[in-house]
């Protein structure tokens, strides 16, 4: 597929979880953004109400809330390369439903894209130090603004039962 007509068969995704991190988005899922941008979706909120494991821990997920502003980073990605993304958030199994946006970038502009939603919410979810961790790099890789990082630095952590298990073996 050539240049332009990746353009052409391409979307933008906007990330607000763990794929923030290069490790993860380039590494662990192996993608390739034709271009990466910044922005803010506004009228969501980022939570981590979306549960793993037994204990407290949950991962990034979006509550509508009219107030809400969560930042990110747009990617410019094939179709091929979103269906895989799909697949590797979940989308087939129901964990997470792709959703279209509209992101406010910093220039004043507005970026329709699609980013992931789940409806399966635990509110009493909080992050692990590790979750938390990759969108903290991946929020500083892409020079989000610094009341943002703060705001992620104050987000309250889950106890992870992995560490607490391995904990007990010493």
């Amino acid at each position: 597929m050539t240049q332009s007509s990746a353009g052409e068969d391409a979307l933008w995704y906007f990330a607000y979880g763990s794929n923030l991190d290069p490790r993860t988005f380039l590494g662990r899922r192996r993608m390739r953004p034709l271009e990466s941008r910044i922005g803010v979706l506004r009228g969501y909120a980022l939570c981590f109400d979306l549960a793993i494991g037994k204990g407290e821990r949950g991962v990034a997920n979006l509550l509508p809330e009219p107030s809400g502003e969560t930042w990110g980073a747009l990617y410019h990605i094939t179709r091929t390369q979103f269906e895989w993304l799909d697949r590797t958030e979940g989308v087939p199994q129901g964990a997470y439903r792709r959703i279209p946006v509209e992101v406010h970038q910093p220039d004043g502009s507005r970026q329709p894209a699609h980013t992931y939603l789940s409806d399966h919410r635990r509110p009493d979810r909080k992050p692990s130090r590790r979750y938390l961790g990759l969108l903290l790099a991946g929020a500083r890789h892409h020079l989000l603004p610094e009341p943002y990082l703060a705001r992620l630095r104050s987000i309250e952590l889950a106890v992870d039962e992995r560490e607490a298990a391995q904990g007990e073996l010493f």
